[in-house]
């Protein structure tokens, strides 16, 4: 672990679902239309819509795969194994991932003083169930309570909980703002995809959601764009239901690890969502940052094509002014300081999961040689501004 002389703001920390998380507060009558578990060959599986998902290989998460399991992987992988090898050593799993008070405890080992916290299954089980607007909005209501139960959105004001907000209904979204709201959350968790609504495939700042992120503008809180399931598809050349860990055969799926994070935020751009409301704040999480200079180009592209468009606002500058970013920990920092500005960088660790680092400040030592006020905006001072709500 790396001594930056300060405790950090982890801004990508990560639960793993307790056995009940989808179904403690869910209708059993909905049940069929929702998650249910299943038991085949004595292994536990998520039946989501009446579908077995196999997002992940096993979702009870007990064994699971230790912190940071595929960091040599993902470093270049110096001794040429497979995915599959590396994630053979597992544990039991242990009660920090389940438990805030332990998680506290882990916390002051680790050297961090606050953590943003997603969940590791909510933000793929939308798009499964997307043509069932009501079971979508069912599903994530009761989720969204299970949350609150075991985690809380600000517990001790240390651990932030982010409610995952699924937009296919722009009512129920709202709903769900104004309820996370008045438990004092300073975030929400959204995948970064075009929802499939009553109208039809939309932009989700498609004017139909006005109502929503009206009051987000006015409530002055962080939107997270997380990485999840997004609907990308690999158009037949590969198989989407393929665990990429299970076979250490290269898959064009790994391309579009970025593609939805780049057309959800030229989206915002494009569709003009600072102009309507210029008190958002997004931060884009685990979606890496290798997209930014394809989108840096397709915004200068649309403003020289369409100048009459954006004659009242920089929209490349807008951009810059309203999402800040956190780079993978196998990017190169320097180039998203250099594109971004220092201000509008993050640290996350991905911790617990296995993409992840070890221990959370093991990412310090990408930052190695820069100027200790540029560390300290990254690994906690942008983090606690974008956690701060700022009115309108």
């Amino acid at each position: 672990m790396s001594d930056i002389g300060f405790a950090a703001f982890d801004a990508d920390n990560h639960y793993y679902e307790a056995l009940d998380a989808f179904t403690r507060h869910a209708d059993p009558k909905m049940a069929g239309r929702c998650v249910q578990w299943c038991d085949i060959n004595g292994r536990k599986y998520h039946v989501v819509g009446g579908k077995i998902s196999h997002a992940v290989s096993n979702a009870t998460f007990d064994p699971i795969a230790r912190p940071g399991a595929l960091y040599d992987y993902f470093r270049g992988n110096p001794e040429g194994k497979t995915a599959a090898e590396f994630l053979k050593n597992r544990e039991r799993i242990p009660d920090y991932y389940r438990s805030p008070d332990a998680r506290l405890a882990i916390m002051d080992q680790q050297g961090l003083e606050k953590i943003w916290l997603y969940p590791t299954l909510g933000v793929l089980y939308e798009e499964l169930l997307k043509n069932d607007i009501p079971a979508v909005c069912h599903t994530f209501t009761a989720f969204n309570r299970w949350a609150a139960d075991d985690w809380g959105f600000a517990y001790k004001n240390r651990i932030y909980a982010a409610p995952y907000i699924a937009m296919a209904d722009v009512h129920h979204a709202v709903q769900e703002l104004e309820w996370a709201l008045n438990l004092g959350t300073t975030t929400i968790c959204m995948r970064p995809a075009a929802p499939t609504t009553i109208h039809g495939h939309i932009s989700p700042f498609h004017p139909y959601f006005d109502p929503f992120w009206a009051r987000v503008n006015e409530a002055g809180i962080t939107v997270i764009a997380h990485c999840g399931d997004s609907g990308f598809y690999s158009a037949g050349y590969a198989d989407d239901e393929f665990d990429a860990f299970e076979d250490d055969k290269p898959s064009i799926r790994t391309l579009r690890i970025e593609r939805p994070a780049h057309d959800f935020f030229v989206s915002t751009i494009f569709d003009r969502l600072f102009v309507r409301f210029p008190n958002l704040r997004f931060a884009s999480v685990e979606n890496g940052s290798s997209f930014l200079p394809s989108l840096f180009h397709a915004i200068e592209s649309a403003l020289h094509k369409t100048p009459a468009y954006f004659r009242d606002h920089d929209p490349v500058e807008t951009f810059k002014r309203h999402v800040w970013i956190n780079p993978f920990w196998e990017d190169d920092p320097q180039a998203v300081i250099d594109q971004m500005g220092a201000d509008r960088v993050i640290f996350g660790s991905d911790w617990p999961h296995v993409e992840g680092t070890e221990q959370p400040l093991d990412y310090a030592r990408e930052l190695q040689g820069m100027d200790e006020a540029i560390v300290r905006k990254v690994m906690h001072d942008n983090a606690e501004f974008l956690n701060t709500p700022q009115s309108a």
